[in-house]
């Protein structure tokens, strides 16, 4: 990998700051409401947030920054040597906020499926109001049986549940590094033998594609499937682009 560049060393440390900032600090509570990507209809959605969320990650699971940080890492180093500084730092940043494009509107037709079979239960508009402006008014209909707890479970994961992590930013990355050196093997934490990258890569894709469309989780609850497709998307197409019309760094 060589040494690590500047600009992946720069997000490093801007990811960092932005941990141990929510978790001593502000609090990570407050944290969440101003940085997490929250659906667009909730309060605390704001303008920001598409970019912000990427630098936020879970408060109870240091293994959230690590993994993500770890990829970074690794990958990221090399494919600015290969793209260039200007060209890296657009790419990094396109793949985050295509990450979290993907999962907001993924994220809205989920809450409008959940809120239409609400609604064909016999409920009305100002109900589902009520139910996004109080969660105990949510869970109380969920618990008394008038709503089927998986629609309960689907408002609210599409409303409450706020997306964060650099994850759809490196799975651009990981596309980026299999269409850049197709060939390097890699030895990752949970594979014991190393696979080459133009293998390696489109599976890890296709698990996301896979969840998110099953909503099976294979690798664990609470992960935005769809944001690591929108990343590996984005930055699938912004390589292929460069590729076709000859890459050369900038």
């Amino acid at each position: 990998m060589g040494r690590i560049t500047e600009t992946v060393k720069i997000l490093l440390i801007v990811n960092v700051i932005f941990y141990l900032g929510s978790l001593f600090i502000i609090k990570p509570d407050p944290a969440m409401q101003l940085f997490a990507l929250w659906f667009v209809e909730n309060p605390s959605w704001q303008v920001w947030q598409p970019l912000t969320h990427m630098f936020m990650h879970d408060m109870g699971s240091p293994m959230h920054i690590l993994f993500n940080m770890y990829a970074l890492w690794m990958f990221g180093s090399p494919i600015e040597n290969a793209l260039g500084q200007k060209r890296f730092i657009f790419f990094y940043f396109s793949a985050g906020l295509g990450a979290a494009l993907i999962h907001t509107l993924v994220n809205y037709y989920h809450f409008n499926s959940a809120s239409d079979a609400i609604m064909a239960l016999g409920f009305n508009a100002s109900q589902i109001k009520e139910m996004t402006t109080s969660l105990s008014s949510l869970n109380g209909y969920v618990n008394a049986g008038k709503i089927p707890l998986e629609l309960g479970q689907e408002l609210y994961n599409s409303f409450y549940v706020p997306a964060v992590g650099a994850s759809g930013a490196i799975m651009g990355l990981l596309v980026a590094f299999g269409m850049l050196f197709p060939n390097a093997s890699l030895g990752l934490l949970f594979i014991p033998v190393p696979i080459k990258a133009k293998y390696f890569i489109p599976i890890i894709v296709g698990i996301d594609l896979f969840s998110g469309v099953t909503g099976f989780s294979i690798f664990g609850a609470n992960i935005a499937h769809w944001a690591h497709f929108g990343g590996a998307l984005f930055g699938f197409v912004m390589m292929f682009y460069w590729k076709k019309k000859g890459l050369g760094q900038y």
